[in-house]
């Protein structure tokens, strides 16, 4: 098994990344969410755009902007969790940014066969797993380049991306 390491030692991945990079998320909520300085905002109903100065969406825009692919697919709890409407509501922001964020219920993951654990993909070689505690708090990641892992996660992948439901699409089902 690999070593566990922080996950701010594996950021460059997300510049330095040729073709694409992808994203499978499965929590019902994360710790990093709940003390973002958008939570308050999100929990007062306001809405969570775009915004040009955030690091993620100005590195998803340049990336983005060089040709490469920012890509993922949340699973999504019936109903929606509050972390999961945070993901839902934030989410169009990444869209606006130049991502192409899909969206999936949980139920349908576990028929297809889905792993229960978040990761990246990167360039369909590197896999980066997750592992979290019961509260969402992100312990750290592990950094995969072995054959079975990054098989692994193309299949996880390649499923996903064929059930999942773009973002505002997905929105609209669930929105009352």
């Amino acid at each position: 098994m690999a070593e566990l390491v922080p996950f701010e030692d594996i950021t460059r991945l997300f510049e330095d990344f040729e073709h694409s990079a992808w994203r499978l998320e499965t929590q019902r909520g994360y710790a990093s969410d709940r003390l973002s300085p958008r939570w308050g905002p999100f929990q007062r109903g306001e809405a969570l755009g775009y915004d040009p100065s955030q690091p993620w969406h100005a590195n998803v825009r340049r990336q983005t902007g060089r040709g490469k692919r920012f890509e993922r697919v949340r699973l999504v709890d019936d109903p929606p969790t509050e972390g999961q409407r945070f993901l839902l509501a934030s989410g169009l922001g990444n869209v606006e940014a130049g991502e192409d964020i899909r969206n999936m219920y949980r139920a349908d993951a576990v028929r297809i066969g889905l792993p229960e654990y978040d990761f990246w993909l990167f360039d369909s070689r590197t896999v980066v797993e997750f592992v979290f505690d019961g509260q969402g708090q992100d312990l750290g990641v592990r950094v995969r380049e072995d054959a079975r892992a990054v098989i692994h996660a193309c299949q996880a992948r390649d499923a996903a991306w064929h059930h999942a439901v773009a973002t505002r699409q997905f929105q609209a089902r669930i929105s009352p």
